[in-house]
């Protein structure tokens, strides 16, 4: 077995341990991918030719439109690891080499579709979120270049779903710091070399990613035997479609609506002018790193929970569930604190106006107060998707965070214009959603209702 694709034991021995070493690998895959994101913007925010403030807007105006396509297939990664980790819990080998072989081809036909779709429609996409006619080039520039990066962006998230599923979480921390460390040097050899704006760091982030994927793809080849890839086995294996669709669609398409309710948002953002989508742009680079140390810990949940649901051991996965809500809200905490307490001085780097600084810490302020609640749901659902409950919680987010921003935006935001008044949505979307997830859990109550059928699957002496 090639050492760093050893499978992490979820099944037997303590917990805690193994849940931290699974999601902070996750966590700081994620926030290493926002960071040399943000560079992106710090890179044009401070060196690039022309308005840098209109290029930063530029950047992040298409940060929704990303964001959703990213979330669909990402949910729909979730698929992947869940479908692997049930198998490897029941010890179907077969089963597992299907799932694999079916994900990177779901990766790769998926992307190319996207790419095509989105260079067709990146124009109407933009003038649907109402971005300024002073940086509406430049997005556009940026996004069309971007899409032409998909195959490659969706093929490393699905090669990293898969060394999840075994545990391992290091060889996509790995990969993505190497392609993140050429992100940033590309940045600066593009905008300071060779003079270019928001084209230079959009290419500089499909080369990058390129180089991530190709790193797992070479390591899947030479892995063990769990999920060793062989190009002779890349085919749609229709089980596994089924199964991975079943679990990762449902939590897709919740991505997706989220992110459609994120486009209303950035477009009454839009709507305040310039200043104030570069300030929401800055923070939104912060504040997202917080929540992807928090999802950590939901993917962790969906991870623990599908094995030992797959190997009969439904009373583990109670155990993961309060230890992941426990891990989760001190690492979130912890988050939470240090960026506020530097906030001002995080947001400067990516733009030095005193307007974007200040508005974009009330955004800071607002929204971080919020993901207390957003930490619980995220948590309780992916313990729901361990058990392949996944269409109930992608329902009850889809109401209580997008119905609830949609509602907002349309029918209070009109009635004070303001930039606060949208913010607050955060802690309200996000709270009723949190309580909706906490209901579900307490109505299913998966862990009993699927006991019995757990425990034909392996011993009843398994604890």
């Amino acid at each position: 077995m090639e050492q760093g694709t050893a499978k992490l034991d979820m099944l037997h021995g303590s917990i805690w341990d193994k849940i931290l070493r699974f999601a902070l690998p996750v966590a700081a895959t994620a926030v290493l991918g926002q960071l040399f994101n943000a560079s992106d913007v710090a890179v044009v925010g401070n060196f690039a030719s022309g308005s840098r403030t209109a290029a930063v807007a530029a950047v992040g105006a298409n940060g929704p439109v990303i964001n959703l396509i990213l979330g669909l297939f990402i949910g729909i990664a979730l698929g992947t690891t869940v479908v692997i980790a049930n198998a490897i819990g029941s010890d179907d080998r077969e089963g597992v080499q299907n799932a694999v072989h079916t994900s990177m081809v779901m990766a790769v036909v998926g992307g190319v579709i996207v790419a095509i779709i989105g260079e067709l429609i990146a124009g109407g996409l933009l003038t649907l979120l109402q971005v300024p006619e002073d940086v509406y080039p430049l997005s556009l520039l940026y996004l069309r270049i971007y899409f032409l990066g998909m195959p490659a962006i969706l093929l490393y998230n699905f090669e990293a779903a898969i060394f999840r599923s075994i545990g391992e979480t290091k060889v996509p921390l790995i990969a993505l710091a190497s392609s993140g460390v050429l992100n940033v040097l590309l940045n600066l050899v593009f905008v300071l070399g060779f003079d270019m704006t928001v084209n230079g760091v959009a290419i500089a982030t499909v080369l990058s990613n390129v180089v991530s994927s190709a790193i797992l793809y070479r390591r899947l080849r030479k892995s063990d035997q769990y999920i060793h890839v062989d190009p002779k086995r890349f085919a749609i294996h229709w089980g596994s479609f089924r199964q991975i669709l079943r679990i990762g669609l449902p939590a897709g398409i919740q991505s997706a609506v989220f992110a459609v309710s994120n486009i209303v948002i950035q477009s009454a953002i839009n709507s305040l002018g310039t200043i104030v989508m570069a300030a929401s742009s800055a923070a939104l680079n912060i504040e997202i790193m917080a929540y992807y140390i928090m999802n950590s810990f939901s993917q962790a949940c969906a991870t623990f929970v599908g094995q030992n649901y797959g190997a009969g051991q439904v009373k583990r996965c109670r155990k993961v569930l309060g230890l992941c809500i426990l891990e989760d809200a001190i690492a979130t905490a912890s988050a939470i604190c240090i960026i506020l307490f530097a906030g001002k001085t995080v947001l400067a780097l990516f733009n030095p106006d005193p307007q974007v600084i200040d508005i974009g810490y009330t955004r800071l302020l607002i929204v971080f107060t919020a993901y207390t609640f957003s930490m619980l749901y995220e948590v309780m659902s992916g313990y729901l998707r361990g058990f392949g409950i996944s269409l109930v919680p992608a329902l009850l987010v889809i109401l209580g965070v997008c119905g609830v921003r949609i509602f907002w935006i349309f029918c209070i935001f009109p009635l004070n214009r303001a930039f606060s008044t949208i913010m607050y949505v955060y802690p309200i979307s996000l709270g009723i959603t949190a309580l909706l997830i906490g209901i579900a859990v307490l109505v299913f109550r998966p862990s009993k209702r699927l006991a019995g059928q757990a425990q034909n699957a392996d011993s009843p002496s398994a604890t």
